[in-house]
């Protein structure tokens, strides 16, 4: 059984457990689109326990669980409804289909977890961990399309945006392609059991050099705009304080929140011991290399479909 089936990562996981072998139950809101062809749609709400036991495991038995399925905003009511709830109904309908081993793909930036989502993540994680079952918790460094958001400014003739001098943070970013096949692999693989950090190829970099990547690929002279920390203290603030007014704004505060988190914190191995991010200690896997993809974004032989990214 696959949940997030239909987003960009559940689409290439589908597309890598086909390929694996697997017969492929994807449990979705709509119908099959998108889903690649020799996988199963079935449909209903994922929230809603009766309707993932009668239309999506149907009675019948699974042998295994994998779960793409995340929250879109990171906002907490959205947060602890999928990242959460959605998952401890999930988990309970897997045990009672046979399910022995569940792969969730989760994120490595619940190592310092100060988020909402981030908490629910940990919640479920936990509760997964006490299951009993075999379990694969797959903590990807960073998406290309996290990484992707300003291709189209910067073609405009945009100055790169950064926050700091743009070195704050690093990562090693893994692509939907080469992450659908680690996760696809931990169905076969015995080692790839516990909590997975996983990245993508290659050593890991700042944003400084992500946009100095486009610049030179779009022929263009390397513009920056550096925009203070502090900046997003202050709208945080502002925003905290309107929110008790107003739930739109205090939705709007922990998006705020999300977007300092990711502009101050890499997306790497966190050493507890040595109190940093350790990029040698950061798993690679895969081919894929975020330059290549923003050559073929900027030559216009891939598509950007950045979604809930869009920010960042």
């Amino acid at each position: 059984m696959l949940l997030g089936a239909t987003g960009a990562i559940g689409r290439a996981t589908a597309q890598a457990l086909l390929e694996d072998g697997h017969e492929v139950v994807c449990f979705v809101r709509g119908g099959a689109q998108g889903l690649p062809p020799g996988a199963v749609p079935r449909t209903g709400q994922v929230t809603d326990p009766r309707s993932l036991r009668d239309h999506g495991f149907c009675g019948e038995r699974f042998d295994v669980l994998v779960s793409c399925l995340a929250s879109r905003s990171g906002a907490p009511e959205d947060a602890w409804a999928i990242d959460h709830a959605a998952h401890v109904t999930a988990l309970d309908e897997a045990r009672r289909a046979g399910v022995r081993h569940v792969v969730l793909l989760s994120a490595i930036c619940v190592q310092k977890p100060k988020l909402a989502f981030q908490h629910a993540k940990l919640a479920f994680e936990k509760l997964l961990m006490e299951s009993g079952l075999a379990y694969s918790i797959v903590r990807p460094t960073a998406y290309f399309k996290s990484l992707s958001g300003q291709i189209a400014r910067v073609r405009k003739g945009k100055p790169f945006l950064l926050f700091g001098d743009g070195r704050l943070t690093a990562t090693k970013p893994i692509s939907d392609r080469d992450l659908a096949r680690y996760l696809a692999l931990c169905l076969r693989d015995p080692s790839l059991r516990g909590i997975l950090p996983i990245g993508g190829p290659g050593p890991a970099f700042t944003p400084r050099q992500q946009g100095e990547w486009l610049f030179a690929l779009l022929g263009q002279q390397p513009r920056f705009r550096h925009a203070p920390v502090v900046m997003l203290d202050a709208i945080i603030a502002t925003l905290s304080a309107l929110g008790s007014l107003s739930p739109r704004l205090r939705a709007k505060a922990e998006l705020a929140r999300i977007a300092r988190y990711y502009a101050t914190e890499s997306m790497l191995v966190w050493d507890e011991t040595g109190g940093r991010y350790d990029a040698d200690a950061t798993p690679s896997f895969g081919s894929d290399m975020l330059r290549d993809h923003y050559a073929a974004v900027a030559a216009g032989a891939a598509e950007q479909d950045l979604g809930a990214h869009r920010v960042f």
